[in-house]
């Protein structure tokens, strides 16, 4: 299984393949980590990102740590493809696993500088890639969990990778993982039906609440609209590579179209939002082969 198209292995590889990182368990380096981030609202556990170098200028063979307090720390040095894992005493493997999964691999590969990642659901509309934005409760989950249950492949339920190719801003597969319930600390379900390939994120629609009874309207949006509805959807928001993370949300920004669309809060008329999105994806698809 590849997370964020990276494997995860348990034993040294002669493979070419040079997207993995190895998993080791035991006692870490002993290595002065002096510089320290501390992370608020996670699942109500104490976490802190630790370095031996600032965070502002990340370098080759720079040491960091992530550390979820009685739970789970990693260790990884830049440049390298090793994690180090280390169980505390409140650890279980399907802790570790989540921790690990759904927090520490973005953060990695934010630090690395491999992917830019946006806070949305992410889906398969006429095999085409389609992401979901919104506010904090702004109905995002809920909208990415209706079109799961109508066959359309994951991309992601929650954090999506992104990345730029040839002029074209591509979204990378999470890990086939889905919390409609989002429950702390939990995976969530296995989703068969999950995305294999990397491919072109075709738009972004930007959930916009609206009275049960409104109109469904979907709106281009462009200019600095395009620029908030992103920048507040940037899901790891740490100061490392700021320089380059700005050039990478502007490159989203001036590559991707991006819609707003009226949600009425209704869950009966989900439905309704479900066929209006297809409906307009299949037009612009109709519309692009002519």
């Amino acid at each position: 299984m590849k997370l964020f198209n990276y494997s995860l292995l348990h034993k040294p590889t002669t493979l070419a393949d040079a997207n993995y990182y190895l998993l080791t368990e035991g006692d870490f380096p002993s290595v002065d980590l002096s510089h320290v981030l501390t992370l608020y609202n996670n699942q109500y556990r104490e976490v802190q990102i630790k370095s031996d170098k600032p965070f502002d200028n990340i370098v080759k063979n720079q040491y960091f740590s992530f550390d979820v307090k009685d739970v789970v720390s990693f260790l990884f040095k830049i440049g390298t493809n090793s994690i180090i894992i280390k169980r505390r005493k409140k650890a279980s493997d399907l802790l570790v696993e989540y921790w690990l999964y759904h927090t520490f691999l973005p953060i990695l590969l934010t630090f690395e500088n491999k992917y830019y990642f946006l806070h949305a659901g992410a889906v398969e509309i006429e095999n085409k890639s389609v992401l979901f934005i919104a506010d904090s409760f702004g109905g995002k989950s809920t909208l990415t969990d209706f079109f799961i249950k109508k066959g359309h492949t994951m991309i992601s339920d929650d954090k999506v990778a992104t990345f730029e190719k040839e002029e074209k801003i591509y979204a990378v597969p999470s890990y086939p993982y889905h919390r409609p319930y989002r429950k702390m600390e939990d995976l969530g379900i296995f989703v068969e039906n999950f995305a294999k390939e990397i491919k072109p994120i075709h738009c972004i629609f930007n959930l916009i609440k609206s009275d049960e009874n409104s109109d469904i309207n979907i709106e281009k949006i462009s200019g600095i609209d395009k620029f908030k509805a992103l920048r507040y959807a940037t899901d790891i928001d740490l100061p490392v590579h700021k320089q380059s993370r700005f050039k990478s949300l502007a490159n989203i920004a001036n590559k991707v179209d991006i819609y707003n669309i009226s949600i009425p809060w209704d869950l009966d008329r989900l439905e309704e939002v479900y066929d209006k999105i297809c409906i307009f994806i299949k037009k612009e698809a109709n519309e692009f082969k002519h």
